[in-house]
């Protein structure tokens, strides 16, 4: 790798741009491909796109050759908003599957360290949290408060933004007022169908801990790309 590639891949990775170093086997010749580029239908840009979203490298062949495709995703992060019951599986089991867990919740007395060990935790208010937070292609946002004043400062952030799963808790009449107040503040029904509500895959959840499964199912077949179950 030459010095002004390595420079490069820093500065994406500073930056939070996924790419691919995609480096040809018999040449030894490399590039950057970045995952915000990746329009073509170019066989190596497919294979790239796919690479991207197993977050797996691997060898490829192409029409020039083998090309060995190393990936380079900036991390995956979860904003849990609202330290209640759900959210200590729930940033758990997302801690355990790679995520890098912030629990945001001004309320002190819940969001504690004793509760959340190993866990970011935010006291700041959810619109001054978010901005800090800063959500992008590789963020999952959850919402459980229940509470509109922490909730839709939380998701009026994140449909702002790129985060690739954005959900909250609540039932379908909760959620349908919930999709009324964002749409009074700006947002479209293209928008609005980007919140999964209510949260998490249909498997029938009751406790705590099932609900924090049936979310984090939810949230890896989204990341995934698992279909229209998800």
């Amino acid at each position: 790798m030459t010095p002004a590639l390595l420079a490069e891949l820093l500065e994406a990775k500073r930056s939070g741009r996924a790419a691919v170093l995609a480096t040809h086997l018999q040449t030894g010749a490399s590039r950057l491909l970045y995952g915000d580029t990746l329009a073509s239908a170019d066989p190596l840009f497919e294979a790239a796109r796919a690479a991207l979203a197993a977050d797996r490298s691997g060898t490829v062949e192409t029409p020039d050759g083998e090309v060995f495709l190393n990936v380079f995703n900036p991390p995956l992060r979860m904003a849990i908003v609202g330290a209640v019951h759900i959210a200590q599986p729930l940033s758990a089991m997302a801690a355990l599957a790679g995520y890098a867990v912030t629990v945001i919740d001004p309320r002190t007395a819940f969001a504690t360290a004793a509760r959340f060990p190993g866990v970011t935790i935010s006291h700041d208010w959810p619109d001054e949290a978010m901005v800090a937070f800063r959500p992008d292609a590789r963020t999952a946002v959850v919402t459980l408060t229940h509470d509109p004043k922490l909730d839709d400062a939380a998701l009026d952030a994140a449909l702002k933004s790129s985060a690739f799963y954005v959900g909250s808790l609540g039932s379908k009449k909760t959620h349908a007022a919930r999709l009324k107040r964002l749409e009074m503040l700006g947002h479209g029904p293209e928008a609005l169908a980007r919140i999964r509500g209510p949260v998490g895959l249909a498997i029938g959840a009751k406790s705590p801990a099932e609900i924090a499964v049936s979310v984090m199912a939810q949230v890896t077949a989204v990341l995934r790309g698992a279909g229209d179950e998800a």
